[in-house]
């Protein structure tokens, strides 16, 4: 017998590497980025969210103070319902027009040393023009 040696047998039947082309690469760094500008901007609107949740709202301050004037105390209930009624005065032409009746009807409770209690006039107004005012 021959000594052949092993690398010189002729292999015939073994085909060189082939490259796969491999995207998955491309497809994590996608997904991530999807994900994180889906996350950023979840972020920003519970931001923006709470950011106007927490803002001061004058509109809504001045409804509640209007709500919850005591109308036994006369004369203080007229100074504070001139003065934070006039925040949704031009609101529209019916608030402007009814803001300055309810005030006509307040001057006679107002600038004295002791006064009366309100008039079932005024009070008509008073709720009428707390009802109108939307916040």
């Amino acid at each position: 017998m021959q000594n052949m040696q092993t690398n010189q047998i002729p292999l015939h039947d073994i085909k060189p590497l082939l490259e796969i082309d491999d995207y998955s690469l491309y497809y994590f760094i996608g997904i991530v980025t999807i994900v994180t500008i889906v996350v950023l901007a979840a972020a920003y609107l519970l931001y923006k969210h709470f950011r106007e949740k927490n803002r001061f709202n004058l509109r809504k301050e001045h409804f509640r103070i209007l709500n919850n004037i005591d109308l036994r105390e006369t004369k203080k209930a007229a100074y504070e319902l001139t003065e934070y009624g006039a925040t949704f005065e031009n609101d529209s032409d019916r608030h402007h027009k009814t803001y300055h009746d309810m005030v006509e009807n307040l001057e006679k409770y107002k600038y004295k040393k002791s006064v009366d209690d309100f008039d079932s006039e005024t009070l008509r107004i008073i709720e009428l023009y707390r009802g109108m005012i939307d916040v």
